[in-house]
This record gives C-alpha cells, sequence and structure tokens, in this order.
C-alpha cells in the first residue's frame, strides 16, 4: 500500500486561515478511500477547538536542535473521518493568538520542518512519500537530503512539493540558514540555498523536491512566466518537466445545497425552485427589497488587491446603475471596508456590505444569489468559483488561473459554457461583462440551463486525487 504524510501549517477542520487547509483537510479523505494509507502532520497550535485537542492521544516526544537549543518536540494524535493527524506540540512556537505574521516565523517553521522529520521515528511510521504544502514546510526536502543524507531511514523517502501561492514565500536572512535550520553554508548557492542575498523557504522546496505541483494547469503555465512568477519563474522553468497542474476538488459534503443546514431551504439539480426561496430570504434577512426579478450578484472575499477589488471599487457607481442587487461580504484593507460601507449607506436598495467572517451567511449568499463575482488579479485554485457552481450561483470572473480552468464563458451560438469571464486586468471589461451576465439573467430559458449545468459538475475530490496518486506512483 502506498505510504503519504501531508506536512502543512494548517487544516481543516482544525484550524483554518485559507484555503490551504481546506485542501489539507479533505484531500486525504479521498485519497484513503482510493487505499493510500495517508496521514497529516501539522502544528498543535493552542487555536485549535477543545473538543479536537482534549481528545488527541499523546504519542511520544523527541528534542529538536535549533542553533544551539533543543526545544522539545512533542507529538499527538487525531483520527478525523478516517485519516490519522499528527501534531506537533511546542508551547513556545505554537502557543500564540495567531498562527501567522509573528517576528520570528523562520524560527517557528525552521523549527516545524525538522520536527517533521525528527516525529516519523517516534511516530513510527516511515512514508514513501512526504507531501510538503507551500512555504512553511518548504525545508523539510532540503533538511532531508542534507542533514540526514547518511540516515538510510531517510534517504529512500521521496518528496512532491505543491505551490499554493507562489506570493508567499517565506523570505528571510541568510542567518537563518546556520542558526536555525543547521545548514551548512557550502549549500547557499544560486542553484541551491541563496535567493536574492536570502534565505528563501520555497525555493528551498522547489529545488530539493523529486516532483512539484500546483493546484491548477493554467496556474503552473503562468508561474513560469515573469508577471506571474514572483522572482522565480527562471528555477520553474528550469523544473518545467517536474511540475504538474492539479485543480483542487469541492469538498461535497462541506457544501452540498440538497443537505446544507446553513441555507434556508435545500434544493438540487433536478429541482432549484427552492433557490427562490433562498434568494427571497436572502433580501429579506440583508434589508434588501425583496424583488424576485432583480439579479442578485454577491462577492465574498477578502478584500486584497490580488482579489481584483480595486477593480469593483473603480466602477462600484455604475454597477450601482444596473438593474441589480449587489451583496458584499468579506474583511480587509480598511479602504476597501470603509469605501463598501460607504457604497452601501449610498444605496441601500442596490448594495449590502457585511465587513465580516461568517460562514453561516457565506452559505446563504451562495444559495441566495443569482451571480457570484470574483474578479481576480491571480488565482492559483479559487474555491469559491466551485462553491458557486456547486450552489447554481453563475459565476463572474478573470481568466487567470484556476478560474480560467474551471468556469467557462457561455457561448449563445454554441450554447457551451458555465459562467462569464473576461480577460484583461480591467474595470471596464469587467462591468461589461456583469451587464452582459445581467441581460441573459432574464433569459429563464438560458438561465435555467446555465444553474442546471453549473450545478451537474464534478468538481468534487475524485478525479484529483487520481492525478495525485498517478504522480505518487512516478516516484515508488
Amino acid at each position: 500500500m502506498l505510504k503519504v504524510l501531508l506536512a502543512a501549517s494548517e487544516a481543516a477542520p482544525f484550524i483554518k486561515t485559507g484555503g490551504l487547509a481546506d485542501v489539507v483537510g479533505s484531500l486525504p479523505k479521498e485519497l484513503s478511500k482510493k487505499h493510500v494509507d495517508v496521514r497529516v502532520i501539522m502544528p498543535k497550535y493552542s487555536g485549535i477547538p477543545d473538543k479536537f485537542s482534549d481528545s488527541m492521544k499523546y504519542i511520544g516526544y523527541s528534542f529538536v536542535k535549533i542553533g544551539w537549543r533543543s526545544q522539545y518536540c512533542g507529538v499527538f494524535e487525531y483520527k478525523n473521518d478516517g485519516v490519522t493527524f499528527y501534531f506537533i506540540d511546542n508551547e513556545y512556537y505554537f502557543h500564540r493568538n495567531k498562527i501567522y505574521g509573528h517576528y520570528d516565523e523562520a524560527e517557528v517553521f525552521g523549527f516545524f520542518c525538522k520536527a517533521v522529520l525528527a516525529s516519523l521515528k517516534v511516530i513510527g511510521f516511515k512514508p514513501d512519500i512526504i507531501h510538503c504544502n507551500d512555504w512553511q514546510t518548504g525545508y523539510i526536502p532540503a533538511l532531508a537530503r542534507i542533514n540526514h543524507s547518511k540516515d538510510e531511514f531517510y534517504n529512500k523517502i521521496k518528496f512532491v512539493y505543491t505551490i499554493h501561492n507562489l506570493q508567499y514565500q517565506g523570505i528571510f536572512p541568510e542567518c537563518v540558514l546556520g542558526d536555525v535550520l543547521g545548514i551548512g553554508y557550502e549549500n547557499y548557492t544560486a542553484d541551491k540555498l541563496e535567493f536574492k542575498g536570502n534565505v528563501n523557504f520555497m525555493k528551498a522546496g522547489i529545488v530539493y523536491s523529486d516532483l512539484l505541483t500546483t493546484v491548477s494547469p493554467s496556474y503552473a503555465e503562468e508561474i513560469k512566466t515573469r508577471y506571474y512568477g514572483e522572482g522565480l519563474e527562471g528555477l520553474l522553468n528550469a523544473r518545467s518537466n517536474e511540475l504538474y497542474g492539479i485543480l483542487n476538488g469541492l469538498d461535497y459534503d462541506d457544501y452540498n445545497p440538497e443537505s446544507d443546514n446553513l441555507i434556508y431551504k435545500n434544493y438540487n439539480s433536478k429541482d432549484f425552485k427552492q433557490k427562490e426561496f433562498n434568494k427571497i430570504s436572502l433580501q429579506r434577512e440583508l434589508g434588501l427589497p425583496e424583488k424576485r426579478d432583480v439579479p442578485v450578484m454577491s462577492l465574498i472575499s477578502r478584500l486584497a488587491p490580488q482579489k481584483g477589488i480595486e477593480l469593483v471599487e473603480h466602477v462600484i457607481e455604475e454597477i450601482a446603475d444596473i438593474d441589480m442587487q449587489f451583496i458584499i461580504l468579506g474583511t480587509g484593507e480598511a479602504k476597501h471596508e470603509n469605501l463598501f460601507k460607504h457604497m452601501a449607506w449610498k444605496y441601500p436598495e442596490k448594495i449590502s456590505a457585511n465587513i465580516t467572517f461568517n460562514n453561516r451567511l457565506s452559505h446563504k449568499i451562495y444559495a441566495g444569489s443569482d451571480m457570484f463575482l470574483m474578479p481576480s488579479k491571480f488565482e492559483p485554485c479559487g474555491l469559491s468559483q466551485l462553491i458557486s457552481l456547486r450552489y447554481g450561483t453563475i459565476p463572474i470572473v478573470r481568466e487567470t488561473g484556476g478560474l480560467k480552468d474551471t468556469v467557462k464563458p457561455f457561448n449563445k451560438f454554441t450554447n457551451e459554457g458555465n459562467g462569464f469571464s473576461f480577460a484583461n486586468y480591467n474595470a471596464h471589461d469587467m462591468l461589461f461583462t456583469i451587464q452582459r451576465a445581467g441581460n441573459y439573467y432574464h433569459d429563464k430559458k438560458i438561465w435555467n440551463m446555465l444553474v442546471k449545468r453549473s450545478m451537474e459538475m464534478d468538481n468534487s475530490w475524485g478525479k484529483s486525487a487520481e492525478k495525485y496518486i498517478d504522480l505518487y506512483s512516478k516516484l515508488v
């Protein structure tokens, strides 16, 4: 049986800040169904809910050398949905009020990388493959290849490294190499660990892993260009034969309009009349006029430049002039939050600004909206457009990354497509696409066909898990 260990800095349902946690929480479940012995290892944060942490089983401990200190590394175990999760325990590093953004992140995740390798002998599990995710795990392959090269326990393990977002690379001063990671400076060269006079965790993962993946085929191509490559495009081109794009899937248990207990009324692709009930109920809850014949467009997002919020701001007055309602849910930069609050005050019958994080409300918005706006500047994969498709809420997206791979523009001549899209990062191209979608909304024959088609798409983890298994099989 294929043995795989996924290493990551977060995983649902234990702790989550973004899409990485959804992937690490969902992919192992699907791999396990396909007879892979897959396990997950992550930090034991103090923010993990008591219902999980109180039920964890203590396995054992080791000590990890960080500079001149030996740091305690406890290991706990918890089984969730048939998958074994291991948790690295060290209160100095992980007992904090948030999991990212600390001044000593290089040491925090340097410790984690070393602890993952040290813990394998404690738990008695020797994987065929360690699947590392994003910069926080980038030094695991490098440490195995450099510091443990003569240890037979480690030298046959293969490494897969997944880039979830190339923008965040874990770049720190060069002193981290010796003071934290304990790696000799003979490895601090341009073809190995040096990056513009610094240490780069993500570069280490790319250099020392056997195979590389990103979270969509289009993103795998984009990051080889200067515009998207964030300074690593040369290295990624050099390793293009080992770089694969595999789309993230959606957890169909968590997001299912037929059984979702967070929405107003359940529905499915065979009978989605109750979607209109969800719409009217959503309008009522948010204080918008209850109008069946006016399309509701929603945006659920971090209010940040990556998500294309500046495009929305540039034409927000024009959007308010269209005969539709616009619902925003999310938090982010203060200037974006304040503008949407102001526009909701100025156009109370057209715009609803919900500057908060609210999971229950997000489900209601997905179910109650007619359209979903996602104008990202770049989007490695994207989860929101997959959720909107699942709920029959037609996506309007910019053609980038995973959005390009999952949303195909409707073509009235061929009757193909499942949404609407625009190519240029341009506010008025976006506005025109919104207007075009609004026009089709009133042609119920076409619109109902799009809703049904979207809901019947298979964006679950099944196909993607098979591709990961094929990839793992190349290495063993």
